[in-house]
């Protein structure tokens, strides 16, 4: 991609939409997928710290930045559950991709749609390997923002193709089977969590509730199923009763990440999880058993983010669907900044001292 390197290519939400529909949303996730699990498979790769949070009564405030050497990504992300209440999203996200040997940034991208697609993306990308084989079946438990994501990725990627839904408010499920009408799916409301995971292989959760709640009791959750577990993202929020988790096989992102926000900040801090990028790379197991439950007790991490700019921005020169952001300063010497204001003093005849 070739731009003035003092302008910065810009992807608003506009943008980023007109990219998902030029693209195709299945398209999409499957091509974003695979640049999760490229990146995944060189996971050693990259600095890697959990983020850094700032916790409210009202929710959180996170940065999330990563770096495999060469290109170096962040996401500013916030969680506040209430938000809905005022006609506000409860997660919204943009992020940043730079080069590494200049600090130059490359891209400057809204995040809000890109987190639900890259979500749902690495959600499939992990029942890739976890899931019973051949599922079909899914139930998903909290239908919110991110309920058509992930029902289409586990679509394009694992050929999911029948739904179960379960909201506390009916009107979300309601609203998550009209959007996800003509999508090639066979969609059941449901009246509980309890009849939603009836004859479900595969089962998410994603809740809003910065809250310990307890989404599924352990006498819901039979053998040879796999939970996708999505909503957990903060400390003192879960969904899962812990006996779920002694019952399962474990896989997370990063787990000095997910030991503190994640389903496992219930466990005992010695208690086995294995780390999703071993299981890719053959050096872990993933499922072994047609009656083993497996748990993707996922966080989200900074690596995904860092996939999702990276694809985002490999697809720019191709489409066109960015803005050119003035960002950074261009003196005509890199050392006279003062000179720039000169500069425009002539351009604008506005003095730099002042009337």
């Amino acid at each position: 991609m070739t731009v003035n390197l003092n302008i910065v290519p810009f992807v608003s939400v506009d943008r980023m939409m007109k990219l998902v529909l030029a693209i195709g949303i299945e398209r999409f996730l499957v091509e974003l997928a695979a640049y999760i699990e490229e990146d995944f498979r060189r996971w050693e790769l990259f600095d890697k710290t959990p983020r850094v949070a700032s916790h409210s009564v009202d929710g959180v405030i996170e940065l999330m930045p990563t770096s495999d050497g060469q290109l170096y990504g962040f996401k500013y992300v916030n969680g506040h559950p209430k938000n809905t209440r005022d006609g506000r999203q409860t997660v919204t996200a943009f992020g940043v991709l730079a080069d590494v040997g200049n600090g130059y940034p490359m891209l400057l991208s809204e995040m809000t749609i890109l987190t639900a697609l890259r979500t749902a993306a690495s959600s499939a990308v992990a029942a890739k390997y976890l899931a019973p084989e051949a599922a079909r079946c899914m139930a998903i438990i909290g239908n919110g923002a991110q309920s058509e994501f992930q029902a289409i990725a586990f679509k394009a990627l694992l050929g999911v193709d029948r739904l179960r839904l379960y909201d506390i408010d009916p009107a979300a499920s309601t609203k998550c089977m009209k959007n996800l009408a003509g999508m090639g799916f066979d969609i059941k409301l449901c009246a509980s969590a309890q009849e939603a995971v009836e004859g479900a292989e595969i089962i998410t959760t994603v809740t809003a509730d910065k809250r310990s709640a307890t989404i599924l009791t352990d006498n819901m959750v039979g053998s040879g199923v796999h939970i996708n577990a999505v909503g957990g993202d903060c400390p003192g929020k879960t969904e899962l009763h812990r006996d779920i988790l002694l019952r399962s096989d474990i896989f997370v992102e990063y787990p000095p990440q997910t030991r503190i926000e994640g389903e496992s900040q219930q466990l005992d801090a010695d208690h086995p999880i294995t780390e999703l990028w071993q299981v890719m790379t053959g050096k872990a197991a993933g499922r072994t058993d047609a009656r083993q439950i497996t748990l993707f007790d996922s966080v989200g991490f900074a690596i995904e983010d860092f996939s999702a700019l990276r694809y985002v921005r490999d697809q720019l020169q191709r489409t066109g669907l960015y803005e050119e952001l003035d960002l950074l300063a261009d003196p005509d010497e890199p050392r006279d900044l003062f000179g720039m204001l000169l500069r425009a003093e002539k351009a604008t005849g506005l003095a730099v001292a002042g009337s």
